[in-house]
């Protein structure tokens, strides 16, 4: 059988090495972070995000403000015709005024 080499010798003997002083302990999830730095973050995060979206929703109102202005409006359209008879409409005659029943006050004496 073939011997190993004293270059693959030194390797496992300094990877043995290197794996015996890792435990359990070092192979633990780290904790998450903690403490009054976290806080700020995600508020910051959160103003950030919301500043974002409020500028967005001003930046789309505007241009939408911006753009149906300059639009040009349409006319009204013409109302309906109107129904075109051959015969003329008789005019339209005022009732002379109905004379009152009570008497003016020159005439009773």
């Amino acid at each position: 059988m073939n011997t190993p080499a004293p270059m693959e010798e030194r390797l496992r003997a300094a990877f043995e090495a290197r794996g015996e002083l890792i435990s359990a302990h070092d192979l633990s999830p780290a904790r998450p972070p903690a403490g009054r730095s976290w806080g700020i973050r995600r508020i910051r995060r959160m103003l950030t995000i919301a500043t974002a979206i409020t500028a967005t929703a001003a930046a789309a109102a505007a241009l939408a403000l911006l753009l149906s202005s300059t639009t040009p409006h349409r006319p009204h359209p013409a109302p309906p015709a109107q129904h075109s008879s051959t015969t003329p409409s008789p005019p339209t005659t005022i009732p002379p005024p109905v004379p009152s029943a009570v008497p003016s006050g020159s005439e009773v004496r």
